[in-house]
């Protein structure tokens, strides 16, 4: 279905995370506020080589589990149902870069501080840091329990 022009997409990043939740909140509120709709983008990528980290999502990860992690956020974060306006874009690729295809022409990509891999005691995650550098549009970066715009 089309939308006007002039109604705001909200891109916000998704990947079953606390901080994912928050963020996923946080931008349904915004949209709220602005009249706006929310794209939710679920992200993966298959790594060809794990790396010193390990591998954030399974290496077998595929459409199907990235529906099923989707479902599951969503009745997590909105246990009375989804909210209105919302939608989902399930794509297999490198996280950050997906994100970065889906900021342009976006009024705000909201992302969480860290996501499911990495270390923990990062100010950001590598996908929020990438992110933040090169989006097509202003990115807001949610900390895990400030999910209110204010």
């Amino acid at each position: 279905m089309e939308r006007p022009e002039a109604v705001p997409r909200v891109v916000v990043g998704v990947d079953g995370s606390p901080s994912s939740y928050a963020a996923l909140r946080w931008a349904v509120r915004y949209a709220q506020t602005v009249g706006g709709v929310v794209e939710a983008v679920l992200a993966w990528d298959t790594p060809s080589d794990v790396g010193w980290s390990g591998p954030a999502i399974d290496p077998d990860f595929d459409l199907q589990q990235a529906r099923e992690r989707f479902a599951h956020e969503l009745r997590t974060v909105f246990p009375d149902g989804r909210p209105a306006g919302l939608e989902e874009h399930l794509v297999e690729g490198n996280p950050a870069e997906v994100l970065i295809r889906a900021s342009e022409d976006a009024a705000v990509l909201v992302v969480g501080r860290r996501g499911r891999g990495g270390f923990a005691r990062t100010m950001l995650g590598s996908v929020t840091h990438r992110c933040a550098q090169h989006a097509a549009c202003p990115v807001i970066v949610v900390p895990q329990g400030r999910d209110a715009p204010r």
